[in-house]
């Protein structure tokens, strides 16, 4: 890796540890409140791609484990990975690789640096992929039926769908200028 490889996971990772900052939104019927970090997920997965998004976010995962508090909440440790959030953390692991693959996929149809390539990537990633995994975590987790995970998850639909919506008009701003190398 070169050293603006670095610098850029480094940046991200940073970024994505500064949302933590931001207050996260309770929501009574589960565990899990709203936060601005999954955003930074979405950042890392458009402008750093597969493999130096999922450096950025294993990362986050590594200063997590070790128990630093960076993520909302300052919430830090092991025990945050088998919490109700954890199905979550395991998902984001993954949205670079799948927003990736979701992008190659769509650039046959979209150029790939076009907002609605990267509109579609986000949301198949970051919302129908990442639920999925989260859904069927926290129904194992919290003893709950899948239907029951499933329609207490749809309260984040509209506020992801707006962050994929920021985030596909940042990247389609900030693409041109990190492809200059």
């Amino acid at each position: 890796m070169k050293s603006r490889d670095i610098t850029e996971v480094a940046l991200m990772t940073a970024l994505i540890i500064a949302l933590a900052f931001i207050p996260a939104i309770p929501i009574g019927i589960i565990p899990v409140p709203i936060v601005l970090q999954n955003f930074g997920i979405m950042l890392a997965g458009l402008l750093l791609g597969a493999k130096k998004g999922t450096i950025s976010v294993l990362l986050l995962m590594i200063l997590v484990a070790v128990g630093l508090p960076v993520l909302t909440g300052f919430r830090g440790g092991l025990v945050i990975f088998v919490g109700p959030t954890g199905g979550y953390l395991l998902s984001w692991l993954l949205m670079p690789s799948l927003m990736a693959f979701c992008r190659n996929a769509l650039s046959r149809f979209f150029d790939p640096n076009r907002f609605t390539n990267l509109f579609i990537t986000t949301l198949i990633a970051s919302v129908v992929i990442a639920y999925a995994i989260a859904i069927v975590f926290i129904s194992f987790q919290s003893h709950i039926g899948l239907d029951k995970s499933f329609f207490a998850n749809c309260l984040f639909i509209p506020g992801d769908i707006l962050k994929a919506v920021v985030a596909a008009l940042v990247a389609t701003r900030l693409l041109p200028i990190l492809n200059k190398k």
